[in-house]
Protein backbone atom coordinates (compact mmCIF):
# COMPACT_ATOMS: atom_id res chain seq x y z
CA UNK A 1 0.00 0.00 0.00
CA UNK A 2 2.92 2.19 1.15
CA UNK A 3 4.55 1.54 -2.14
CA UNK A 4 1.24 2.75 -4.02
CA UNK A 5 0.98 6.06 -2.22
CA UNK A 6 4.53 6.96 -2.70
CA UNK A 7 3.81 5.99 -6.75
CA UNK A 8 0.78 8.65 -6.45
CA UNK A 9 2.71 11.05 -5.05
CA UNK A 10 5.28 11.08 -6.68
CA UNK A 11 2.95 11.41 -10.14
CA UNK A 12 1.93 14.48 -8.53
CA UNK A 13 5.36 15.88 -7.07
CA UNK A 14 4.82 19.20 -9.12
CA UNK A 15 1.22 19.70 -6.82
CA UNK A 16 2.91 18.79 -3.54
CA UNK A 17 5.42 20.82 -4.13
CA UNK A 18 3.69 24.03 -2.72
CA UNK A 19 2.25 21.49 0.20
CA UNK A 20 5.66 20.62 1.29
CA UNK A 21 7.04 24.57 1.29
CA UNK A 22 4.59 25.18 3.56
CA UNK A 23 4.75 22.49 6.05
CA UNK A 24 8.52 22.99 5.81
CA UNK A 25 7.86 27.19 6.50
CA UNK A 26 5.16 25.97 9.56
CA UNK A 27 7.96 23.97 10.89
CA UNK A 28 11.20 26.49 10.88
CA UNK A 29 9.00 28.81 12.10
CA UNK A 30 7.46 27.02 14.77
CA UNK A 31 10.93 24.90 15.88
CA UNK A 32 12.22 28.70 16.39
CA UNK A 33 9.64 30.13 18.27
CA UNK A 34 9.60 26.99 20.67
CA UNK A 35 13.23 27.11 20.85
CA UNK A 36 12.83 30.29 22.74
CA UNK A 37 10.17 29.72 25.01
CA UNK A 38 11.54 26.10 25.95
CA UNK A 39 14.67 28.06 26.92
CA UNK A 40 13.10 30.62 28.81
CA UNK A 41 10.94 28.66 30.20
CA UNK A 42 14.04 26.43 32.02
CA UNK A 43 15.65 29.48 32.85
CA UNK A 44 12.59 30.66 34.79
CA UNK A 45 11.92 27.41 36.48
CA UNK A 46 15.44 28.26 38.08
CA UNK A 47 15.96 29.55 41.72
CA UNK A 48 16.36 33.40 41.69
CA UNK A 49 19.25 32.40 43.80
CA UNK A 50 18.50 35.81 46.13
CA UNK A 51 15.71 37.67 47.58
CA UNK A 52 14.83 41.17 45.89
CA UNK A 53 12.23 41.73 47.80
CA UNK A 54 12.34 45.14 50.22
CA UNK A 55 15.61 46.01 48.49
CA UNK A 56 16.30 49.64 47.67
CA UNK A 57 18.41 50.82 45.75
CA UNK A 58 20.27 54.56 45.95
CA UNK A 59 22.10 55.97 43.12
CA UNK A 60 23.79 59.24 43.54
CA UNK A 61 26.49 61.80 41.78
CA UNK A 62 29.54 61.33 44.11
CA UNK A 63 31.45 63.88 42.35
CA UNK A 64 31.21 66.56 45.33
CA UNK A 65 32.82 63.62 47.71
CA UNK A 66 36.57 63.69 48.84
CA UNK A 67 38.67 61.91 46.83
CA UNK A 68 41.41 61.83 49.55
CA UNK A 69 41.21 57.73 50.37
CA UNK A 70 41.02 58.08 54.37
CA UNK A 71 38.38 60.82 53.95
CA UNK A 72 36.20 59.03 52.07
CA UNK A 73 36.36 55.66 53.76
CA UNK A 74 35.66 57.97 56.99
CA UNK A 75 32.51 59.38 55.09
CA UNK A 76 31.35 55.44 53.81
CA UNK A 77 31.83 54.44 57.56
CA UNK A 78 29.61 57.48 58.94
CA UNK A 79 26.99 57.46 56.11
CA UNK A 80 26.80 53.67 56.79
CA UNK A 81 26.23 54.30 60.74
CA UNK A 82 24.00 56.45 59.90
CA UNK A 83 21.40 54.49 57.56
CA UNK A 84 21.91 51.31 60.20
CA UNK A 85 20.61 53.54 62.73
CA UNK A 86 17.36 54.15 61.25
CA UNK A 87 14.20 51.71 62.52
CA UNK A 88 12.98 51.41 58.72
CA UNK A 89 16.87 50.01 57.14
CA UNK A 90 17.99 46.13 58.22
CA UNK A 91 21.15 45.95 56.05
CA UNK A 92 23.18 48.38 53.70
CA UNK A 93 26.23 47.98 51.27
CA UNK A 94 27.92 49.42 48.89
CA UNK A 95 28.09 47.98 45.62
CA UNK A 96 28.74 48.36 41.53
CA UNK A 97 26.96 49.92 39.28
CA UNK A 98 25.76 46.36 37.90
CA UNK A 99 23.69 45.30 40.67
CA UNK A 100 20.68 43.21 39.70
CA UNK A 101 18.16 44.04 37.20
CA UNK A 102 20.41 47.25 36.41
CA UNK A 103 20.77 47.86 33.10
CA UNK A 104 24.73 47.73 33.68
CA UNK A 105 26.99 45.31 32.81
CA UNK A 106 30.93 44.88 33.81
CA UNK A 107 33.05 41.79 32.43
CA UNK A 108 35.99 40.45 32.53
CA UNK A 109 37.84 37.03 31.61
CA UNK A 110 39.89 34.58 33.92
CA UNK A 111 42.25 32.08 33.02
CA UNK A 112 43.38 28.83 35.04
CA UNK A 113 45.78 26.51 33.68
CA UNK A 114 45.71 27.74 30.74
CA UNK A 115 42.12 27.91 30.35
CA UNK A 116 40.48 30.85 29.16
CA UNK A 117 37.06 31.97 30.15
CA UNK A 118 35.22 34.98 28.72
CA UNK A 119 32.32 36.64 29.29
CA UNK A 120 32.85 36.71 33.79
CA UNK A 121 30.41 39.20 35.29
CA UNK A 122 32.51 41.44 37.36
CA UNK A 123 30.93 42.46 40.72
CA UNK A 124 32.78 44.56 43.18
CA UNK A 125 30.86 44.86 46.61
CA UNK A 126 30.46 46.11 50.03
CA UNK A 127 30.48 43.77 53.43
CA UNK A 128 26.39 43.32 53.92
CA UNK A 129 25.80 43.07 49.87
CA UNK A 130 25.51 39.33 51.15
CA UNK A 131 22.97 40.25 53.14
CA UNK A 132 20.82 42.55 51.36
CA UNK A 133 20.37 39.90 48.70
CA UNK A 134 20.44 36.63 51.00
CA UNK A 135 22.95 34.90 49.18
CA UNK A 136 23.74 31.71 49.85
CA UNK A 137 27.03 29.85 49.91
CA UNK A 138 27.78 26.07 48.70
CA UNK A 139 31.23 26.40 50.27
CA UNK A 140 33.81 28.53 51.76
CA UNK A 141 32.88 32.15 53.46
CA UNK A 142 32.00 35.52 52.75
CA UNK A 143 34.08 38.63 52.99
CA UNK A 144 35.75 40.03 56.01
CA UNK A 145 37.68 43.47 56.58
CA UNK A 146 40.84 42.05 56.49
CA UNK A 147 39.93 40.92 52.92
CA UNK A 148 39.97 44.56 51.90
CA UNK A 149 43.24 45.60 52.62
CA UNK A 150 45.85 41.95 52.02
CA UNK A 151 48.28 41.83 49.46
CA UNK A 152 46.49 38.72 47.49
CA UNK A 153 43.28 39.89 46.18
CA UNK A 154 40.12 37.22 47.69
CA UNK A 155 37.44 36.56 45.17
CA UNK A 156 33.64 34.90 45.67
CA UNK A 157 32.42 32.87 42.29
CA UNK A 158 29.26 31.45 41.92
CA UNK A 159 28.22 27.90 40.49
CA UNK A 160 28.18 27.99 36.75
CA UNK A 161 32.04 29.88 36.72
CA UNK A 162 33.44 26.97 39.66
CA UNK A 163 31.62 24.62 37.75
CA UNK A 164 33.00 26.18 33.98
CA UNK A 165 36.55 25.34 35.98
CA UNK A 166 36.39 23.08 38.42
CA UNK A 167 33.68 20.47 37.44
CA UNK A 168 32.90 18.93 40.83
CA UNK A 169 36.02 19.35 42.37
CA UNK A 170 36.29 22.14 45.39
CA UNK A 171 37.11 25.86 44.39
CA UNK A 172 37.58 27.00 47.66
CA UNK A 173 41.11 27.64 48.65
CA UNK A 174 42.13 27.81 44.69
CA UNK A 175 44.03 30.87 42.68
CA UNK A 176 42.88 31.96 39.53
CA UNK A 177 44.65 34.39 37.00
CA UNK A 178 43.20 37.41 35.33
CA UNK A 179 42.72 36.77 31.81
CA UNK A 180 46.41 37.35 30.76
CA UNK A 181 47.28 35.56 34.21
CA UNK A 182 49.40 38.06 35.66
CA UNK A 183 47.39 38.94 38.88
CA UNK A 184 47.10 36.15 40.90
CA UNK A 185 43.46 35.56 43.21
CA UNK A 186 42.16 33.48 45.86
CA UNK A 187 38.97 31.67 45.70
CA UNK A 188 37.43 32.10 49.28
CA UNK A 189 33.60 30.97 48.63
CA UNK A 190 31.25 29.82 46.10
CA UNK A 191 27.28 31.34 46.08
CA UNK A 192 24.44 30.03 44.30
CA UNK A 193 23.86 31.44 41.52
CA UNK A 194 21.93 34.62 40.80
CA UNK A 195 19.60 35.72 37.99
CA UNK A 196 20.58 39.05 37.71
CA UNK A 197 19.25 39.87 34.08
CA UNK A 198 15.85 38.93 34.80
CA UNK A 199 13.84 35.80 35.66
CA UNK A 200 14.03 34.45 31.97
CA UNK A 201 18.14 35.11 31.94
CA UNK A 202 20.88 32.18 32.99
CA UNK A 203 23.31 33.49 35.86
CA UNK A 204 25.77 33.27 33.69
CA UNK A 205 29.58 33.30 35.05
CA UNK A 206 30.42 35.35 37.90
CA UNK A 207 33.26 36.55 40.29
CA UNK A 208 32.69 38.70 43.09
CA UNK A 209 35.80 40.93 45.33
CA UNK A 210 35.39 43.13 47.99
CA UNK A 211 35.42 47.42 47.31
CA UNK A 212 38.71 47.96 48.26
CA UNK A 213 39.17 51.99 49.88
CA UNK A 214 40.83 52.97 46.13
CA UNK A 215 37.25 52.20 44.28
CA UNK A 216 35.70 53.88 47.17
CA UNK A 217 36.28 57.15 45.51
CA UNK A 218 34.25 56.19 42.86
CA UNK A 219 31.35 54.25 43.85
CA UNK A 220 27.72 55.71 43.06
CA UNK A 221 25.59 53.13 44.33
CA UNK A 222 24.01 52.17 47.81
CA UNK A 223 21.80 49.02 48.62
CA UNK A 224 19.59 48.64 51.22
CA UNK A 225 17.48 46.01 52.64
CA UNK A 226 13.98 47.82 54.66
CA UNK A 227 11.63 46.38 56.75
CA UNK A 228 8.43 46.06 55.80
CA UNK A 229 7.32 49.26 57.37
CA UNK A 230 9.12 51.45 55.30
CA UNK A 231 6.66 53.86 53.42
CA UNK A 232 6.90 57.05 50.77
CA UNK A 233 7.49 59.08 54.05
CA UNK A 234 10.14 56.85 55.09
CA UNK A 235 11.48 57.23 51.53
CA UNK A 236 10.94 61.01 51.27
CA UNK A 237 12.41 61.12 54.54
CA UNK A 238 15.44 58.88 53.28
CA UNK A 239 16.39 61.34 50.12
CA UNK A 240 16.63 64.59 51.51
CA UNK A 241 18.83 62.46 54.27
CA UNK A 242 20.91 61.39 51.11
CA UNK A 243 21.05 64.76 49.24
CA UNK A 244 22.55 66.28 51.95
CA UNK A 245 25.19 63.61 52.70
CA UNK A 246 26.54 63.68 49.38
CA UNK A 247 25.37 67.37 48.45
CA UNK A 248 24.33 66.26 44.82
CA UNK A 249 21.61 64.30 43.05
CA UNK A 250 20.13 61.35 44.32
CA UNK A 251 17.91 58.60 43.05
CA UNK A 252 16.08 55.89 44.78
CA UNK A 253 14.70 52.98 42.98
CA UNK A 254 12.78 49.91 43.93
CA UNK A 255 14.25 46.27 43.42
CA UNK A 256 11.58 44.50 42.72
CA UNK A 257 10.57 47.59 39.96
CA UNK A 258 13.34 47.01 38.35
CA UNK A 259 12.91 42.96 37.69
CA UNK A 260 9.07 43.84 36.27
CA UNK A 261 10.59 46.13 33.98
CA UNK A 262 13.93 43.70 33.27
CA UNK A 263 11.67 41.33 32.78
CA UNK A 264 9.03 42.78 30.11
CA UNK A 265 12.12 43.46 27.68
CA UNK A 266 12.15 39.63 27.59
CA UNK A 267 7.89 39.37 27.71
CA UNK A 268 6.55 41.85 25.09
CA UNK A 269 9.22 41.11 22.13
CA UNK A 270 8.18 37.89 22.33
CA UNK A 271 4.68 37.92 22.91
CA UNK A 272 5.26 40.28 19.61
CA UNK A 273 6.94 37.21 18.20
CA UNK A 274 4.28 34.85 19.46
CA UNK A 275 1.52 36.43 17.65
CA UNK A 276 3.26 36.91 14.50
CA UNK A 277 4.05 33.56 14.37
CA UNK A 278 0.34 32.53 14.84
CA UNK A 279 -0.57 34.93 12.24
CA UNK A 280 1.38 32.89 10.08
CA UNK A 281 0.58 29.55 10.73
CA UNK A 282 -2.91 30.37 10.50
CA UNK A 283 -2.29 31.59 7.23
CA UNK A 284 -0.59 28.66 6.49
CA UNK A 285 -3.37 26.64 8.32
CA UNK A 286 -6.26 27.60 5.41
CA UNK A 287 -3.55 27.44 2.79
CA UNK A 288 -2.84 23.95 3.51
CA UNK A 289 -7.13 23.74 3.45
CA UNK A 290 -7.12 24.94 0.42
CA UNK A 291 -4.49 23.18 -0.76
CA UNK A 292 -5.79 19.68 0.04
CA UNK A 293 -8.89 20.68 -1.01
CA UNK A 294 -8.05 21.47 -4.54
CA UNK A 295 -6.02 18.48 -4.97
CA UNK A 296 -9.23 16.37 -4.38
CA UNK A 297 -11.34 17.96 -6.44
CA UNK A 298 -9.46 17.70 -8.94
CA UNK A 299 -8.90 13.69 -8.22
CA UNK A 300 -12.95 12.87 -8.04
CA UNK A 301 -12.86 10.64 -11.20
CA UNK A 302 -10.23 8.72 -9.15
CA UNK A 303 -11.82 8.59 -6.23
CA UNK A 304 -15.39 8.00 -8.05
CA UNK A 305 -13.32 4.87 -10.20
CA UNK A 306 -12.33 3.52 -6.61
CA UNK A 307 -15.39 3.71 -5.01
CA UNK A 308 -16.88 1.84 -7.99
CA UNK A 309 -14.63 -1.20 -7.65
CA UNK A 310 -15.34 -1.76 -4.18
CA UNK A 311 -13.52 1.05 -2.41
CA UNK A 312 -15.31 2.19 1.67
CA UNK A 313 -15.63 5.81 1.75
CA UNK A 314 -13.64 5.15 5.41
CA UNK A 315 -10.97 3.51 3.18
CA UNK A 316 -10.83 6.59 0.50
CA UNK A 317 -10.61 9.09 3.56
CA UNK A 318 -7.40 7.32 5.21
CA UNK A 319 -5.65 6.85 2.12
CA UNK A 320 -6.17 10.73 1.62
CA UNK A 321 -5.03 11.52 4.86
CA UNK A 322 -2.42 8.74 5.44
CA UNK A 323 -0.93 10.71 2.10
CA UNK A 324 -1.26 14.12 3.48
CA UNK A 325 0.51 12.53 6.66
CA UNK A 326 3.74 11.31 4.17
CA UNK A 327 4.16 14.69 2.45
CA UNK A 328 4.48 16.66 6.01
CA UNK A 329 7.10 13.42 7.22
CA UNK A 330 8.84 14.50 4.26
CA UNK A 331 8.74 17.69 4.66
CA UNK A 332 9.46 17.43 8.45
CA UNK A 333 12.84 15.22 7.21
CA UNK A 334 14.35 18.70 5.78
CA UNK A 335 13.00 20.59 8.81
CA UNK A 336 14.58 18.67 11.05
CA UNK A 337 18.10 18.65 9.31
CA UNK A 338 17.89 22.45 9.38
CA UNK A 339 16.93 22.59 12.59
CA UNK A 340 19.53 20.13 13.92
CA UNK A 341 22.32 22.52 13.03
CA UNK A 342 21.32 25.73 15.58
CA UNK A 343 22.64 23.15 18.34
CA UNK A 344 25.34 21.71 15.96
CA UNK A 345 26.44 25.51 15.63
CA UNK A 346 25.56 26.89 18.86
CA UNK A 347 24.07 29.66 17.02
CA UNK A 348 22.40 32.02 19.72
CA UNK A 349 24.27 29.97 22.40
CA UNK A 350 21.09 27.95 24.05
CA UNK A 351 21.29 24.79 25.54
CA UNK A 352 20.85 21.71 23.46
CA UNK A 353 17.74 20.46 25.28
CA UNK A 354 16.10 23.43 24.46
CA UNK A 355 16.32 22.63 20.94
CA UNK A 356 15.60 19.34 21.12
CA UNK A 357 12.41 19.70 23.16
CA UNK A 358 11.24 22.33 20.55
CA UNK A 359 12.59 20.23 17.52
CA UNK A 360 10.13 17.21 19.41
CA UNK A 361 7.19 19.87 20.00
CA UNK A 362 7.37 21.25 16.44
CA UNK A 363 7.02 18.19 14.90
CA UNK A 364 3.84 17.00 17.01
CA UNK A 365 2.61 20.74 16.27
CA UNK A 366 2.78 19.94 12.67
CA UNK A 367 1.52 16.76 12.52
CA UNK A 368 -1.57 17.55 14.36
CA UNK A 369 -1.91 20.62 12.02
CA UNK A 370 -1.91 18.92 9.08
CA UNK A 371 -3.92 16.02 10.12
CA UNK A 372 -6.49 18.65 11.28
CA UNK A 373 -6.45 20.23 8.10
CA UNK A 374 -6.84 17.11 6.33
CA UNK A 375 -9.98 15.68 8.06
CA UNK A 376 -12.33 17.85 6.39
CA UNK A 377 -11.57 17.44 3.32
CA UNK A 378 -11.00 13.81 2.92
CA UNK A 379 -14.76 13.47 4.64
CA UNK A 380 -15.54 15.34 1.61
CA UNK A 381 -13.90 13.14 -0.45
CA UNK A 382 -15.14 9.63 0.97
CA UNK A 383 -18.68 10.79 0.38
CA UNK A 384 -18.13 11.29 -3.49
CA UNK A 385 -20.75 8.99 -5.08
CA UNK A 386 -18.91 6.98 -7.66
CA UNK A 387 -21.55 7.20 -10.25
CA UNK A 388 -21.68 11.04 -9.92
CA UNK A 389 -17.92 11.48 -10.08
CA UNK A 390 -17.26 9.12 -12.98
CA UNK A 391 -20.24 10.91 -14.92
CA UNK A 392 -18.48 14.76 -14.34
CA UNK A 393 -14.98 12.87 -15.68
Amino acid sequence: MFQHLFKLLWNKRKQNFLFLAEILVSFLVTFAVLSFITYYYQNYRKPQGFDYRRVWAINYNSGGLSKDVDSIAVFYANLHKALRSMPEIEEVSNSSSNFPYSNSIMSTGLTHNGKKVNHVYNYNVGEGYDKVWNLTLVEGRWFQPQDAVGKQRNIIVNETLKKAIFGNGSATGELIGDYEDKEKMKIIGVVRDVKANGDFHPAGNAMISLQDTGLLKSTSNILIKVRGSADARFESELYKFMTNAVKNAVEIQHVDEMRVSKNKETIIPMIIFIIISVFLIINVALGLFGVLWYNINNRRGEIGLRRAIGGTGSSVSYQLVLETLILATMSLIVGCFFAVQFPLLDVFNIPTSAYIIAMALSVIFIYLLVFTCSLYPAKQASGIHPAVALREE
